[in-house]
């Protein structure tokens, strides 16, 4: 669709990408750009159900997170706005709120007890969630286990939301977040990492921030952190984490996932009951952006325009430029062909 629009350049050139940026604002081309995205819900869809069994709408938003599982990049914050989405949706029956397929997909090391115990959550909320007929199509929650480079292929073109949520401070960079942007995911996330070059490049108001800064993360340690005194004054979280410890989502057995929520209220090491409020106001945001669908479209098509920078092309050639100070030289097939030629001579000479 990019190449019938604006030509094959931006194969080889990323930055080429950046002239969907006068194509945002037709409706046309917006609605185009809605039929390619829907078509590659709807084979990930396919693919759900066949290894989770569960059937979800390709109408719905799909908000997906999908990264090494580890307790810094919080998708035990993503479930805690999973489980408060839930109780919104059954205790008011009309709200207005997008529906929505959550999405997580990483794989554990294979000593790490907390990751594996994260994962056995993320599916048991799933199967609660999916089962309750009061909930219907508005939230499915789904991990798609054996995560691959195939599985990505099938994700990143789906994906709508792209959670990029670490702890301020905690992530190098990322690379899945460029991906999720480059297919026109819009990134909820922190001011961590690679989100920062994001949103330079596709613009602030096309992505949603949340959440304390790495100096405020390292100031709140600093003071001392308490996170029992963020429980006690969020209803909302405070349900959530007394769900969890009760046996909501483990047949009511208390002992299950009781080092999440001792871990959660006891030390918190990355800061999730100090963000929550934030994720979850972020989140409500979402929803009312997504219900305004072309508005959301204009957005989905800046983020794959503003990412040109994210070229291992353009590393590259920057490389050359500024630290080998060398220049690129292009060379015809003909050209190619010789020197192939040339170097198996030589490597049978060699021989």
């Amino acid at each position: 669709m990019i190449s019938s629009a604006i030509g094959k350049s931006w194969v080889t050139d990323l930055d080429e990408l950046r002239k969907l940026r006068d194509l945002a604002e037709e409706p046309d081309f917006q609605q185009e750009w809605m039929e390619v995205k829907r078509a590659n819900k709807r084979k990930l869809a396919a693919q759900i159900r066949r290894t989770n069994g569960v059937d979800v709408s390709s109408e719905s938003m799909f908000d997906c997170q999908t990264k090494r599982i580890h307790e810094y990049k919080r998708q035990l914050l993503n479930v805690l706005h999973v489980i408060t989405r839930y109780n919104r949706i059954r205790s008011n029956p009309g709200l207005n709120v997008a529906p929505r397929t959550v999405i997580f997909s990483g794989k554990a090391a294979p000593s790490y007890t907390m990751a594996k115990l994260i994962i056995q959550l993320v599916n048991s909320v799933g199967n609660v969630v999916n089962s309750d007929r009061r909930v219907g199509d508005l939230l499915k929650v789904v991990f798609l286990p054996n995560y691959n480079v195939s599985l990505g292929e099938l994700i990143f073109p789906a994906s709508d939301l792209s959670e990029q949520i670490s702890t301020a401070g905690t992530e190098a960079s990322g690379t899945g977040n460029m991906k999720f942007a480059l297919n026109g995911a819009l990134t909820i996330g922190t001011l961590d990492g690679a989100n920062i070059e994001i949103m330079e490049e596709v613009g602030r108001e096309n992505i949603f921030v949340f959440g304390h800064t790495a100096d405020q993360v390292n100031e709140i340690k600093r003071r001392g952190y308490r996170p029992r005194e963020y429980y006690e004054r969020n209803p909302e979280l405070k349900e959530a984490l007394d769900m969890i410890a009760n046996g909501a989502f483990s047949s009511g057995d208390q002992h299950l996932f009781r080092p999440i929520v001792e871990s959660l209220l006891g030390r918190d090491t990355y800061l999730l009951l100090a963000d929550y409020g934030a994720y979850i106001e972020a989140q409500d945001h979402v929803d009312q952006l997504y219900l305004q669908r072309h508005e959301w479209v204009r957005k989905s098509i800046a983020n794959t325009a503003g990412m040109g920078k994210f070229s291992s092309d353009r590393t590259i050639a920057e490389y050359a430029r500024e630290i080998w100070g060398i220049k690129p030289e292009k060379i015809d097939k003909l050209d190619r062909r010789e020197l192939v030629i040339q170097n198996f001579s030589e490597i049978l000479r060699k021989d």
